[in-house]
């Protein structure tokens, strides 16, 4: 399992890439621009949908990687649930 810090740089540099993300959304919704470039990824006006379903996936890792904080600082691991499957033979 990875350190609490890299825990929470990892989620800071996600919360970056979606403020990011949101922004572009905003403005090529506006039609203040045409293009817009976050990372190595080049995204144009038509690109609406993709944008939208990186900003729907930054959102489940930021949220994953709270919630892996959150269990950190609880005190470790994360429990699992285990099932019982009862069979007549």
């Amino acid at each position: 399992m990875a350190s609490l810090q890299d825990l929470k740089a990892r989620l800071e540099f996600r919360k970056a890439a979606l403020q990011e993300a949101r922004d572009a959304y905003v403005a090529l919704l506006n039609g203040r621009a045409q293009s817009y470039t976050i990372g190595s990824r080049s995204l144009t006006r038509l690109d609406l949908d993709k944008l939208k379903d990186q900003i729907n996936a930054l959102e489940k890792e930021c949220a994953a990687l709270e919630g892996q904080i959150d269990s950190y600082a609880m005190g470790g691991k994360a429990r699992k649930a285990v099932g019982i499957v009862l069979r007549d033979w």
